[in-house]
């Protein structure tokens, strides 16, 4: 936990403000509810629809204050001023960014010194199911392979290109959530209504084909059902938490600089030759 108030707090890719509704939720019944750690929170998004979706719910009111902002194109510059933000939050968003060097940059500039990122975003093996199927029916069926889900950023990935954008004291992790389906209709259907489908520039503008659907399910079932009658379906979610370089953090000495041979810490120390050589 961060146990700190944070003046003003931006919420980067806010969707339906889910992150503000959940603020206004006690994480535990006997804890206040997180909102009251923050004195401004700002929600922004590429689609003003989406932004306003839930503005006349209840949970708006619990906010100290809030304010909601639409946002352009990923390529273009954020519309904040340079170290404008005490915390910026981002959750499941990120996966559609195509610049993500330049994002994180971004990122770090609207953050004060010594504030934090935190993030959340889908990543890495998700979907793996349902990729290596389709690639199989493809070739089954067509003698070739298409796009159809859109790639991802790896867990190995993330810390490199948070470093690469100045963020310090890195903590990444995953977590592989798995749900089941009746079958890979429901699983395709699901991803529609989430607003997670296909939208590579690749892709096959007149989607999947009748014998290529037919053949992933019946595929997808005999490589990952296990004999069940539903499928699987896993969503790597990377999380990560990156701070704005500022004083009084902590910092590794200069290589070189150790008194404590961890040789001699682990067993197994002296010099070579001694005791046979190394």
């Amino acid at each position: 936990d961060i146990n700190r108030h944070f003046p003003h707090v931006l919420d980067l890719g806010a969707n339906a403000c889910n992150i503000a509704r959940a603020l206004t939720s006690p994480p535990e019944p006997s804890s206040a509810p997180l909102h009251t750690r923050l004195s401004h929170l700002t929600s922004a998004d590429e689609s003003r629809t989406l932004l306003h979706r839930d503005a006349d719910l209840p949970f708006n009111d619990l906010l100290p204050s809030h304010s909601r902002i639409t946002l352009p194109p990923s390529d273009m510059p954020f519309p904040f001023a340079p170290r404008s933000f005490d915390a910026v939050l981002s959750s499941l968003s990120m996966h559609w960014v195509n610049n993500l060097p330049h994002y994180l940059s971004q990122v770090n500039a609207i953050l004060k010194p010594d504030s934090p990122f935190l993030a959340a975003m889908l990543g890495g093996d998700s979907l793996y199911e349902l990729r290596t199927s389709l690639q199989l029916a493809d070739l089954d069926r067509r003698g070739g392979i298409s796009t159809h889900v859109s790639p991802l950023a790896d867990v190995r990935d993330m810390g490199g290109l948070l470093t690469r954008a100045g963020f310090k004291m890195l903590t990444v992790d995953v977590d592989d959530i798995i749900i089941e389906y009746p079958d890979t209709f429901a699983l395709m259907v699901d991803l529609q209504a989430m607003g997670e489908s296909n939208a590579a520039l690749t892709r096959e503008q007149s989607g999947l084909r009748r014998e290529v659907l037919l053949a992933n399910e019946g595929i997808y079932r005999e490589l990952h059902a296990d004999g069940k009658d539903r499928i699987p379906a896993t969503f790597r979610i990377i999380y990560m938490i990156g701070w704005t370089e500022g004083e009084g953090q902590p910092k590794p000495e200069p290589r070189g600089s150790g008194q404590v041979n961890l040789a001699d810490v682990l067993g197994g120390g002296g010099s070579p030759g001694e005791g046979g050589e190394r």
